[in-house]
């Protein structure tokens, strides 16, 4: 379908087909850095993603990798542009970087890599991605544990560099920054894959200039900002004017089981909207903190999903949002703080704000808690026959959720976070481990008229020993609140040798814990939590979950009453 270019900005459907060409932009720079990558995180689990940028840094599309990811992606760009003036970029420069505090990241592990994208001569536009790189360094396997006291703890930190110079790979930061990482091979690697795929997409983004015209392209550009922009204040309009407060927390700050606050302030006048945290505690001992990067990208999230869904990702959603948290608080905080955690934080940000927005929307916008954590697995030791060292991290998915009219899903990654899971063969193929068992967690869901999403169970042995294990995670203390009179999910476990005499509750922030032969871990994470009185309940739904297995009769009759569950079982 050819693109009329007139009046793009009065025409919904023109804007849709030059937008959906832009995110195909996108999509490519990040479907060929996943399919040439050489780590299991970016290849197989898709621990990555990828934006489109203009000459003055602002988003042109986002493609659909991670949500949290934004904030790296922009803070990269304007680190970038802080760094350098366009006038000192060169043909073939390739820019590298992840330090919070000095390059507009959130972690060190993730490593953004941005390429300016001549055309004619001049910076028209920038390509970046992000790949969560398994180590980078630091004081325990795969750089982040909660108890790292400050970002020094976290791994090798990178400001603003030159990967690349008018073409030419600087072989000798790529070999600086491997030597630092305890799998040295796969960040050279993958690496120059992050670099590859970036111009993949200025090949793309150069085919779209000359069949348009690079100042068309640019015109076009501004309508969609235009568009985006006016589109959301017409959604905020549509709320209620006010402010609504909702609270949060983290039950540990890394340290210990001190809880932290989140206090989430949204309020709404006219097409303005006004997001603060005051009332938040102070920053974390460990590494839970936020930076404003990750604060911000968690806040767009939340706008995006309960107002417009189909909004597009681009800078005209920033413009009628406005950020702030106090300086030195868990959402702010000063340096050097670690903040390796902090997704786990940034979802209990998105569990807050869910809260305090739903006071100020209709009532189908409303929906319970889920799992609302990013609870991760780190195990790292000798690949199967080789000498050289692994380190294999997941995130692992849990319970959704119930909504004001449809269950949680089960077994599934929620709000800013993204990924896939890493199957069971190539696991047991690349690394010396066993997985035991991969299943949803029995009775984990919230019970309501609608019932939350199932937690997952991954237990995962070290058949031969020698392997170091390090966990994050939340939600070990109170499940997943429902709402509506819903009841909440069951809370996480973490568990050593499960199911034997020895075993033992670990503490959800363990680092650096040994593992001797055959001994297991066994993450049982989160249920969501439910929608509505349970009594509500039919029994035709309540049927299909006995059926299905995901719940038993014991805890149904429990939460539901013996009369429907014999009425539930009569129909099955």
């Amino acid at each position: 379908m050819a693109l009329d270019t007139k009046k793009t900005l009065s025409d919904p459907i023109a804007m849709e087909v030059f937008t959906n060409r832009l995110l195909a932009v996108a999509d490519e720079i990040g479907t060929s850095m996943i399919r040439a990558s050489f780590s299991s995180n970016i290849k197989e689990r898709k621990d990555c993603s990828v934006a489109l940028f203009s000459a003055d840094g602002r988003l042109i599309a986002q493609a659909s990798h991670i949500p949290l990811h934004l904030g790296s992606l922009m803070g990269s760009v304007g680190a970038v542009l802080d760094a350098y003036s366009i006038d000192r970029m060169a043909e073939g420069d390739v820019f590298i970087c992840n330090d919070p505090y000095a390059a507009g990241g959130t972690h060190t592990p993730d490593i953004s890599v941005v390429t300016p994208v001549f055309v004619d001569g001049q910076v028209r536009y920038f390509t970046a991605n992000i790949g969560h790189h398994s180590d980078v360094g630091g004081t325990v396997p795969g750089s982040i544990h909660g108890g790292a006291t400050s970002i020094f703890e976290e791994g090798l930190r990178l400001p603003v560099m030159k990967l690349c110079r008018a073409g030419e790979l600087d072989e000798d930061l790529l070999r600086m920054i491997s030597l630092n990482s305890r799998s040295s091979e796969e960040r050279w690697l993958d690496i120059k894959v992050q670099a590859s795929a970036n111009q993949r997409g200025a090949r793309l983004l150069h085919e779209m200039a000359d069949s348009l015209g690079a100042d068309k392209v640019d015109e076009l550009v501004e309508d969609l900002f235009t568009y985006t922009a006016n589109r959301l204040r017409n959604r905020i309009m549509e709320m209620q004017d006010g402010t609504a407060t909702f609270y949060s927390k983290i039950e540990s700050d890394g340290l210990g089981p001190v809880e932290v606050p989140i206090q989430a302030n949204v309020t709404v006048k006219g097409d303005r909207l006004i997001v603060d945290f005051e009332g938040t505690g102070p920053q974390a001992r460990g590494g839970l903190n936020v930076v404003a990067s990750a604060l911000n990208a968690s806040v767009y999230y939340v706008v995006k999903t309960l107002l417009d869904p189909y909004l597009l990702p681009n800078s005209g959603m920033f413009e009628g949002i406005e950020i702030s948290a106090p300086k030195g608080s868990l959402l702010n905080p000063i340096a050097p703080a670690a903040t390796g955690a902090r997704s786990i934080t940034c979802n209990k940000v998105v569990r807050a704000l869910i809260g305090a927005f739903s006071q100020l929307l209709p009532q189908e916008k409303a929906q319970a808690a889920g799992q609302d954590i990013v609870p991760v697995m780190v195990f790292a030791g000798k690949r199967r026959g080789r000498d050289e060292g692994y380190v294999y991290l997941e995130s692992i998915g849990g319970g959704a959720g119930a909504r004001y009219a449809g269950n949680g899903m089960d077994g599934v990654h929620v709000h800013v976070t993204n990924s896939s899971n890493l199957p069971i063969e190539p696991l047991e193929i690349e690394y010396d481990l066993v997985v035991d068992e991969y299943a949803l967690v029995d009775d984990s869901s919230g019970a309501g008229q609608y019932r939350g999403g199932m937690g997952i169970a991954r237990q995962i042995s070290a058949p031969n020993g020698g392997v170091i294990f390090t966990a994050r995670s939340d939600g070990h203390k109170e499940g997943a609140p429902g709402v509506a009179g819903g009841t909440s999910g069951r809370p996480a476990h973490l568990i050593k040798n499960a199911g034997t005499d020895a075993a033992q509750e670990l503490d959800p922030m363990v680092a650096n814990l040994t593992l001797d032969k055959g001994e297991t871990i066994r993450l049982e994470t989160p249920g969501g939590g439910g929608y509505g009185d349970p009594a509500k309940r039919t029994a035709e739904a309540l049927a299909r979950d006995l059926r299905d297995g995901r719940i038993s009769t014991k805890r149904a009759e429990a939460l539901y009453g013996p009369d429907k569950v014999q009425l539930a079982k009569d129909l099955i």
